[in-house]
């Protein structure tokens, strides 16, 4: 399983240069020679919390064969109904059928907007969006499942707690089995101007046994915006994928 999800994150992590290049963006602090300083000290919002705005993507080179996550192996420990789930499976990539993916917060460039009581982050692959509300609320009792599921999050310091839940289970949200208990816990850090830590914990008991984590690393693309991309424009990759015969 552990060499399937390396793949597939892999594979996420190889993304197109976004548009309006070179388009000089303000508040950005330079070096003398006019580039970007991203060692810069982190900007901060009235309140003094972190302002996590920006657009940022993973710090994994798409030319190098190395996934754009940290995770230990011996961590991800599947439950029973887990494996039963896995079996069929097995060789299921879940972005060929171009449906929403929560895992392009890691890998694919996103632009995060911060305001008093929402976090607003658009997503490059597929041109989808999430909102993150920060204004005290709960998570719903009884939500309608959907791809990106329901996100609440406040502040521990300097890092931005996220939760989320009520998705879809009918289909691959991960690049693994996954159930209507799952909750991901992120928690995002923006170490200085350019660098922003992710670390995401996947809670399902159902599946697994015991929570396990990734950790991402991404920084700050300046100067430039947003590319448009829309996967089931043209999409021709699912035929070929072994083990979807029986999919619909």
């Amino acid at each position: 399983m552990i060499q399937r999800i390396i793949l597939i994150l892999t594979l996420f992590g190889v993304t197109a240069t976004a548009q309006w290049l070179n388009y000089p963006a303000p508040g950005i602090p330079r070096l003398p020679n006019g580039e970007p300083n991203l060692s810069a000290p982190a900007p901060r919002s009235p309140d003094g919390k972190p302002d996590l705005s920006g657009l940022w993507t993973n710090d994994a080179d798409p030319l190098l064969p190395r996934p754009p996550v940290e995770l230990k192996p011996e961590d991800i420990v599947l439950t029973p109904q887990g494996k039963a789930l896995q079996r069929p499976r097995e060789h299921y990539f879940p972005g060929a059928r171009c449906l929403p993916n929560i895992l392009y917060l890691t890998v694919a460039p996103f632009k995060i907007f911060v305001s008093r009581d929402t976090v607003v982050m658009l997503y490059e692959h597929d041109t989808t969006f999430r909102q993150i509300f920060i204004d005290g609320r709960q998570l719903p009792q009884d939500p309608n499942p959907t791809w990106m599921g329901y996100s609440v999050g406040k502040w521990e310091d300097d890092t931005l707690v996220v939760d989320t839940s009520g998705f879809k289970d009918d289909d691959l949200i991960l690049p693994g089995p996954h159930s209507d208990a799952l909750h991901i816990i992120e928690r995002y850090r923006r170490r200085d101007f350019g660098h922003l830590e992710i670390q995401l914990t996947i809670d399902d008991p159902k599946i697994y046994a015991k929570p396990w984590t990734m950790k991402v690393n991404s920084h700050l693309i300046p100067d430039t915006e947003l590319l448009e991309y829309i996967c089931n424009e043209n999409e021709k990759d699912l035929k070929h994928m072994v083990g979807t015969e029986n999919r619909k």
